[in-house]
């Protein structure tokens, strides 16, 4: 910290709503704590983001010198007089989105969100986008200048386990991790298993929404435990991740941290955390095709598969929970100072 500046003590308010977001807060608020920074997190029923004037507004601590939220927390859960530090995780207001949107969709995001939003980005003193792709698509649709990109981090994993050296399963198993939803590329996964054929495999987690009917060469596994889960990345060959949208990447990233090499689609965030031959293979939005391709290849190289399995545990270590860590203190830092705000720019009205 800087001399004479606060230590930083911060409130993070935020809903549950079981995505990365929470991961994303209880990540941050235990690194956080390692350093001696004085968290809390007040957890709010999922309601309130569709109906906030069901849940009571909970009282700040008064300890508390810094509130943290995500940008779709609705004002009436943020206090005046404190300095406010927004983060946007992913922004659902690019247009080319639109298509694979569900009417109530478009709504919802476009007369609820959005309003939602900006209200939080006027109101804060400062901004983070969790990628590059993330703050250009808030710029874009806010007018929202001054955003400072903090990619998310992942933490240490548990135990130390190098990588077994093996060759591609036969069937080549690949996995799917996420909801069931187009934003998320999953009506993408039954062409791409259909035309791979009994050669490969597919396990999957969560069907909840589900609609689509599955070759044979589909498992679910419903909702696996964070271990079960750890071990379903170091046992896969490949994780195939078709989704249209993501603001960072977190399931690729922890894939990777695994060893897992990744085949996803060449858009959003997903290029700042993989590129494209070394960690996996990123291939065309929509494609079907193409996500075959890169299947076949991945399988029928053992060598490169083993060098990308390699390769993407490397590269997971650029994305440390540390850094993200550090990041953010820098950012409560300026907060906390005399100056806090002065970088920060109005948004487009």
């Amino acid at each position: 910290m800087k001399t004479g500046i606060p230590v930083p003590a911060v409130w993070f308010p935020a809903i549950r709503t079981g995505t990365g977001a929470d991961v994303f807060t209880e990540r941050l608020a235990t690194g956080l704590r390692e350093r001696g920074i004085r968290v809390e997190v007040t957890w709010l029923p999922h309601r309130a983001e569709y109906l906030p004037w069901t849940v009571p507004a909970p009282t700040q601590p008064e300890w508390a010198n810094i509130v943290h939220v995500n940008t779709w927390l609705h004002p009436r859960f943020i206090p005046a007089g404190m300095p406010l530090l927004a983060t946007m995780h992913h922004c659902v207001h690019e247009s080319e989105l639109g298509r694979y949107k569900s009417s109530l969709q478009k709504v919802y995001h476009e007369f609820w969100i959005r309003p939602i939003e900006r209200r939080v980005l006027e109101r804060a003193a400062r901004v983070v986008a969790v990628s590059h792709y993330t703050a250009e698509q808030t710029r874009k649709s806010f007018g929202c200048d001054g955003i400072e990109v903090i990619h998310n981090g992942l933490p240490p994993l548990a135990g130390h386990r190098p990588l077994v050296a093996r060759n591609p399963g036969s069937p080549f198993r690949l996995l799917y991790v996420g909801t069931w939803s187009r934003r998320k590329g999953s009506d993408l996964l039954a062409p791409i298993m259909e035309a791979l054929g009994e050669q490969y495999e597919l396990w999957f987690t969560s069907e909840e929404g589900r609609k689509t009917i599955l070759p044979t060469n589909c498992r679910a596994l419903g909702r696996p435990s964070n271990e079960e889960l750890d071990e379903l990345y170091r046992s896969c060959d490949a994780l195939l991740f078709p989704s249209r949208l993501e603001g960072f990447g977190q399931v690729v990233l922890e894939a990777m941290a695994r060893g897992l090499p990744v085949i996803a689609t060449n858009g959003s965030a997903l290029p700042e955390v993989m590129r494209d031959g070394l960690e996996g293979f990123l291939c065309t939005r929509d494609d079907v095709p193409s996500f075959v391709s890169a299947v076949r290849r991945m399988s029928t190289d053992s060598q490169s598969w083993s060098g990308m399995r390699v390769q993407a545990l490397r590269r997971s270590r650029d994305f440390s929970l540390d850094s993200m860590v550090d990041a953010y203190l820098a950012v409560y830092s300026e907060l906390l100072s005399d100056d806090a705000g002065i970088n920060r720019k109005g948004l487009v009205t």
